[in-house]
Formats: C-alpha cells, structure tokens, sequence
C-alpha cells in the first residue's frame, strides 16, 4: 500500500515538471530578440602615426648643414650671372651650384649694406666646380674658367669645352696646377660668352665664388674610410663640406641616372641651398678642360 501512494506522488510529481515546461515553451517563443543589425558600425580609424613618419622621414633627409661663413670682408661674389638679353632662354641665366651667405653690416651708424658671400668648403687638393648652363652650343662663344689666390695671383686659367646641351656641368681643377692648401681661400671666376645677335659682339656673363680647404677631424676622417659613396654625401652634407658632398652624388647621379633614391637626395640637396629649380636640369657629361 505504501509503494502504491509512493507511485501515484511520483506520477503527480512528474505531470507537474511536464506542465511546467509547456507552459515555459510559449514564454521562450514571445521573448522579444533584438534584431540582428544588417550593417556594422565602421570601425574605429588607425592611431595616427603621420607626423611620426613625416619626423622620421624628416630626419633621414639629406641636407646641407652649412658651417659659420667666414667674417667681414670675406668671400664676396655672385652665384648667378645676368640673363643675357635676346638669346630666347626665357631669362635663364648661368648658376653656380655652391650655397649663398647673406649678411647685412652698418657701415656707418645709419647706414646697413648687404652682402653675399658665395663661398664652400672642400677636402680635395684638387676640387670640381659645377656650374648651370641653361644656353644652346650655337650661342656660345666661350667658356673660361679662373682660379686665383688671396693676393689675386692666377692660378689656373682653361677655355672649358662648351657643352653639346644645356645642363649642369663639372669642372675639376686640373693637376698641373698647384694644389689647394688647407686653410687658404681661393678666388674661381666663370665666364661665358653668349652670342645673342650675330650682328653684335657676344656678350659676357659670369657667376664668381670662393672655395677653401680644409682638413676633416680625425672621427670624419674614419668614418669616410668606412662609409659607401651614398653615406660619403651624408657625412660630407652634415660636417659643411660643400663640395664634396655635391661632387659624390652628381657621379653617383651620373652612374645611375635611373636611381630614385639619388633623384631625392639630389633634390633635397640642392633645395638645402634654395637651388630646387636646378634638380631636373640634366647633368652634362663635359667639359674637358685645357689648361693655359
């Protein structure tokens, strides 16, 4: 008797779970479901890391550091010629690519002259000069190139090859002259005479500067030793040493003229020393100097 109660309570027992859970169905079914949305919210952008780039980018870019010019009455000259009138260059005229040096002094207690100062630095005994020449060979006459001492002494005259095209071309010190020495200051002229009316004398343009040599510090010295051509125009940049660095990276240039990364460092280069407008000008595989 006592196990039949105990069979009808767990029937009871069970008919109540079974009711319990039907009776929970249609509460599962009536819950609202949040709509699954069709599109995403747009993610959240990238940290920005452009001016960090622009920085890094900024500090791996090739520039002229240029060193303190020399004191009053230094090296006075001009980096650019007077256009030549008529000879349909659209004013154009010839361009020492060397750095400029502005300064202002009172002469008087109320008078200020300004003065530019063409001047750079090098290692070489025997240093290349380069110069724009923006003229078609027909409208040259000449082209002469004059190295002088302080005291005004020639050192070296040549009649320069006049370039087959226009461009940007070098001019080394030839050998039979005498060497530059460390710590002198020396005097270059280069002229040119442009044929602007066969039916007048040609007329004379030229740009003049100074260059000076100096010894590089024992470090500079080992660090070139170990340094590749393109790292010699960095050290040669950063120390002041004009004309190195410029000499290194137009035969780099020349070697491979197809190579980006010289077309930047040879564009930052010369924007260094506000010469931008020279970096498509093509650099001309001349001019084979003749010693007077």
């Amino acid at each position: 008797m006592k196990s039949y109660w105990q069979k009808i309570q767990l029937i009871a027992a069970f008919g109540m779970t079974w009711w319990g859970i039907i009776g929970y169905y249609p509460m599962i079914w009536m819950t609202p479901v949040a709509a699954i949305p069709k599109t995403f919210p747009p993610l959240p952008p990238p940290p920005d890391r452009g001016a960090a780039g622009d920085r890094k980018a900024a500090a791996s870019r090739l520039r002229f550091s240029p060193p303190p010019p020399p004191p009053d009455g230094g090296p006075v000259g001009n980096r650019r010629g007077a256009a030549s009138r008529g000879c349909g260059v659209s004013n154009q005229s010839v361009i020492a690519v060397v750095p400029v040096y502005k300064q202002t002094f009172n002469q008087r207690q109320t008078e200020a002259i300004s003065v530019t100062k063409v001047w750079g630095l090098t290692n070489e005994e025997y240093p290349t000069f380069w110069f724009f020449v923006p003229y078609q060979k027909s409208l040259i006459d000449s082209i002469e190139f004059v190295v002088q001492d302080e005291s005004s002494q020639t050192l070296y005259r040549t009649i320069v090859t006049i370039p087959e095209v226009p461009g940007i071309v070098s001019i080394r010190l030839n050998q039979n002259a005498p060497p530059l020495q460390v710590d002198k200051m020396y005097h270059w002229f280069f002229q040119i005479k442009v044929i602007c009316n066969p039916q007048q004398p040609p007329e004379r343009e030229y740009v003049e500067g100074w260059v000076q040599r100096v010894n590089p510090n024992p470090q500079l010295v080992d660090s070139l030793k170990q340094a590749t051509p393109q790292q010699r125009v960095r050290l040669y940049a950063e120390n002041g040493i004009w004309y190195d660095a410029l000499t290194t990276l137009a035969e780099l240039r020349l070697a491979k003229p197809q190579d980006p990364t010289l077309a930047v460092d040879w564009m930052n280069l010369l924007k260094s020393v506000d010469l931008e407008n020279l970096a498509k000008q093509p650099l001309i595989k001349c001019c084979q100097a003749n010693a007077k």
